[in-house]
């Protein structure tokens, strides 16, 4: 009788699966890629590039605490740091790149708290604006004053972020033939660039916090960085419970179609910018302004980010962190339609992620070097992003 009864109920299921429409069938498996979307792809990207941010902070902190420890010899017009302060430098180069990483794999989505909050031009604009640092540094009643919440609220966006700390930390004359950047060696001019650094440090920690608050909730992060934001008085508003409740009260999607359109949509923007600003601005510029439009260039780190910002479109479009499978995507709910045109529109954004991952990977490096060139491998890698954004943005055409 019990399986009787489990076989009725099972065809009781299916008959009511039946009676839903087109739109409702599309509404319930779309919001399964919601949840998916949120819960394994961006909650974890930002939480571990949060962690990987207060590591950085922390050694950054340590730095400065070695330089005035050992003023004598790391704060001197010529000089060399002492090797105390040199391990703390070489650890903090790596923990920068660490925490690049998952900025940079979190680009397909800078829609919700990166754009409200104004998070992505605060901490990654570039080029560094070195003249104005100068004047900052000599600036004595300014500096009196810096801490992160002073650096947050008085620095303008070309003084803070990812380029603030690379240009504080690595060495500004590293080898042009070296594929990496290389940790700074030489002595501190003066102690207000510690204090800056460490500055810039703890505001881009709290600008990550405040990421990953936002789409975990308050309630979904550590103590410790509760803590942090409130004491640096940052709200957070709860957009991964947004996109996962669409269509209910405090949610900004008004269904899950509309969710999905977002999550492409911020896939086919980083797209757009990497061919045409990231890579194309310098390798085709001729003007000054964009032959130093080089991110990530002491870190010698722009091939490594665009090549991260293709996986951040790849993670979002196919369900992946750290090069696992999560669950139900966009592109598996196209894949497994019985529909040409989804199926069709599928294979060509997977096809086009792979190839433009191939082109940039094709491509020579460290890409600071080809400013100004006209590369061809650059220029390929250019044209396949164009072709992943237009794949991308077909898609969005289907799935209406």
């Amino acid at each position: 009788m019990a399986s009787f009864f489990a076989i009725a109920g099972m065809n009781v299921s299916c008959e009511r699966d039946s009676d839903l429409s087109w739109e409702e069938e599309r509404e319930s498996e779309l919001k399964s890629v919601a949840e998916v979307y949120v819960d394994k792809t961006v909650v974890p990207t930002y939480g571990a590039l949060a962690e990987e941010a207060m590591e950085l902070a922390e050694l950054c902190l340590e730095i400065e605490a070695s330089v005035r420890k050992n003023e004598s010899s790391d704060v001197a017009v010529n000089g060399t740091l002492c090797p105390e302060t040199q391990q703390l430098m070489a650890k903090a180069c790596q923990k920068w790149y660490a925490a690049r990483k998952y900025w940079e794999l979190s680009e397909a989505w800078l829609f919700g708290a990166a754009d409200d909050y104004s998070i992505d031009p605060h901490i990654d604009s570039w080029p560094l604006d070195a003249a104005e640092l100068e004047q900052l540094l000599n600036d004595p009643v300014r500096m009196g004053k810096m801490d992160a919440s002073y650096a947050a609220d008085f620095l303008g966006y070309g003084l803070l972020g990812f380029h603030a700390v690379e240009y504080m930390i690595f060495d500004l004359n590293a080898d042009r033939t070296t594929p990496q950047g290389s940790p700074r060696s030489a002595s501190y001019k003066r102690i207000e660039e510690t204090v800056y650094l460490t500055a810039v440090a703890e505001d881009l920690r709290n600008q990550c916090v405040r990421l990953y608050a936002a789409w975990a909730g308050i309630d979904g992060i550590s103590a410790p960085m509760r803590t942090l934001l409130e004491d640096a008085e940052m709200s957070v508003f709860n957009y991964g419970a947004s996109m996962r409740n669409a269509g209910k009260g405090g949610s900004k999607y008004t269904n899950y179609l509309q969710v999905a359109q977002e999550i492409l949509t911020g896939a086919a923007a980083i797209a757009d910018e990497v061919a045409n600003q990231k890579i194309g601005r310098p390798n085709t510029g001729t003007s000054g302004e964009d032959l130093s439009y080089i991110e990530s260039p002491y870190a010698k780190n722009s091939k490594q980010d665009f090549y991260d910002n293709i996986v951040s479109i790849k993670n979002a479009y196919e369900g992946y962190f750290d090069g696992k499978h999560q669950g139900k995507s966009i592109g598996d709910y196209l894949k497994e339609k019985n529909d040409r045109a989804m199926n069709d529109a599928d294979k060509a954004v997977r096809h086009a992620i792979a190839a433009t991952l191939a082109a940039i990977e094709a491509a020579p490096a460290p890409f600071v070097n080809y400013a100004g060139s006209n590369n061809p491998l650059w220029a390929k890698a250019t044209q396949e992003c164009n072709r992943l954004a237009a794949a991308l943005e077909e898609v969005q055409t289907v799935l209406e």
